[in-house]
């Protein structure tokens, strides 16, 4: 991680640890910094998208004046997924295309996410750079009289281009499925509506009254009790729950578990397979995908690349292998064919496809794959301390202990989180009980050391 940029961007507390002089700065240093050889002598042109959060209108007009600052356009997308600036950005020859959201994170959060040109979020290289023209701000040429940037509308509604898109990537329509869908009271909340109609998909729409602040609240990707419990109550054949900027998301099937993104991905791949659509017999997980996934993969003759944690990370192995599907358990799911992201409606189309055509219940097609118990802990670390905790002796020495208990049957991690400030424990394990005990065992020797 950078010095502003973590593994999804730049994100922090709004008006604390990302204010408004931040974000001018950012807009400035990235308008300048990728559009310095990509504008070929013509004004520059960025996108902006943003989610529901109180402080997001703060955070676009602070970017905004930061780019205009330097001589670039700017086209406001207004309430958007994630996801659909990416696709926007290429669509649009956009030089860049910016997000303002946290993603998952509670409504005091806000963040600031950038793809570049082709659709792709930025390499490390050029978010460094970016990073050097922050604290060198001083040395960003700023524009006077009419090479000023202006603030652009777009002229055809986003929404409509967005979902056309999404619609066109399934083959007939989802009509006869009933799904109930949760927006997290986020960007989903200004497509998914329309969506849904476009695929004649009989869908009752919750959480997506946004009010700038009860975005993710016990709502979305991160909080399935209602979702669940409606979905049984109310006989659908599946429910489906975004984030709040609607690039990740998660399935529950008619009786109410849980599909990951491993399971998730587990179904799909096995359906592009079948189809003969799966480039190279294979698909990107991360290194914390279940090890149910890794079996399900071997008996059904394919191969997992594993990257590290992070889209930015699956992306980067898939496009390195050339394979077309990637993601993680948290819900991120990359159809390369469709999309240069994570996509959650994307995926939830694909999915819901997949099932139609099935003729199955929910339950009956991931019911393959059975994942091995695991569970992950997030442990509260400073941000400042989170990188080097596992070199301290007794954090490592708990490590230790718990892989020598495990052996063969299971495995542990600890990571930092790369975007709060967080260390995640997790252990996975072939007995519940054992890795239950394991992982509040090491959380507990890392909570007594910060």
């Amino acid at each position: 991680m950078g010095r502003y940029f973590g593994t999804d961007g730049v994100r922090g507390v709004a008006n604390s640890e990302l204010d408004a002089l931040l974000a001018f700065k950012i807009g400035a240093a990235a308008a300048y910094a990728l559009t310095q050889e990509s504008a070929h002598g013509r004004k520059a042109k960025l996108l902006i998208g943003k989610d529901t959060r109180v402080s997001s209108d703060m955070l676009e007009n602070a970017l905004v004046a930061g780019i205009c600052s330097v001589g670039a356009d700017v086209e406001l997308l207004g309430v958007i997924p994630t996801p659909a600036v990416a696709f926007l950005t290429i669509k649009h020859k956009a030089d860049a295309g910016i997000v303002i959201s946290a993603s998952h994170n509670s409504f005091e959060y806000n963040g600031i996410k950038i793809f570049a040109g082709n659709g792709y979020k930025l390499p490390d290289e050029t978010e460094a750079r970016i990073e050097d023209l922050i604290d060198d701000f001083e040395s960003i040429p700023k524009m006077t009289h009419e090479k000023i940037g202006r603030v652009l509308k777009s002229e055809i509604d986003p929404v409509v281009e967005y979902t056309d898109h999404l619609a066109d990537t399934i083959k007939g329509d989802l009509s006869g499925l009933r799904v109930a869908v949760d927006c997290a009271n986020g960007s989903s909340s200004t497509t998914v509506e329309r969506l849904m109609r476009l695929v004649e998909c009989k869908a009752e729409i919750r959480f997506y009254e946004p009010d700038g602040i009860n975005i993710n609240d016990n709502c979305g990707s991160t909080h399935l009790g209602q979702l669940k419990e409606r979905v049984r109550s109310g006989n659908f054949d599946l429910g489906v729950a975004f984030d709040g900027d609607a690039d990740r998301c998660l399935i529950v099937d008619e009786t109410g578990e849980e599909l990951d993104g491993d399971r998730i991905m587990a179904v799909c791949a096995a359906h592009m397979k079948k189809e003969g659509k799966l480039r190279g017999g294979a698909f990107v997980a991360t290194i914390l995908s279940n090890m149910g996934l890794h079996a399900y993969a071997d008996k059904n003759g394919m191969k997992i690349e594993c990257s590290n944690v992070g889209d930015r990370y699956v992306l980067e192995m898939m496009l390195k292998k050339g394979y077309i599907l990637g993601g993680e358990q948290s819900g991120h799911v990359i159809f390369l064919e469709y999309a240069s992201t994570g996509d959650g409606e994307l995926t939830a189309l694909q999915f819901m496809s997949i099932l139609k055509a099935s003729g199955k219940k929910c339950s009956e097609i991931a019911a393959e794959v059975e994942p091995w118990p695991q569970l992950m802990i997030n442990v509260k670390v400073p941000n400042d301390k989170k990188a080097t905790l596992q070199q301290l002796p007794e954090v490592k020495e708990a490590i230790d202990a718990a892989c020598a208990e495990l052996g063969n049957n299971g495995r542990i991690l600890v990571r930092p989180s790369g975007t709060e400030a967080l260390v995640r424990v997790m252990v996975e394990g072939t007995n519940s009980e054992q890795v239950d005990t394991l992982a509040k065992k090491v959380a507990k020797v890392i909570e007594s050391v910060v």
